[in-house]
């Protein structure tokens, strides 16, 4: 018969039968950058001309600029990659998990 004094720990935490998440690496090399940031211009630009399509929004008439303040940045790259556009200056927060082209 052991006591529980005689038993270690487990030094690793998955084995105790916890379940602490392990964050995911992330690849945060330039080439995933660029590709990133070039997904969301390419969003950025189809938005603003969906927007200035519209029927009852001339861009030539009105003299106003775009209305679009933020666009949700695509799917296939994770937060950290826009956190870190962010952080180099090449987009900006617009507030609500929505990013904008810095002006």
């Amino acid at each position: 018969m052991t006591s529980d004094a005689d038993q270690t720990p487990p030094t690793n935490p998955s084995e105790s039968g916890a379940n602490v998440p392990v964050p995911p690496v992330v690849d945060l090399s330039p080439a995933v950058l660029k590709s990133a940031y070039n997904a969301f211009k390419k969003r950025w630009k189809l938005t603003r001309l969906d927007y200035d399509s519209r029927i009852g929004r001339s861009p030539l008439s009105s003299g106003h600029s775009s209305a679009i303040v933020g666009i949700t940045a695509p799917k296939e790259f994770p937060k950290a990659v826009w956190e870190e556009l962010v952080k180099q200056g090449r987009l900006k927060h617009a507030g609500s998990g929505l990013y904008s082209m810095p002006q």
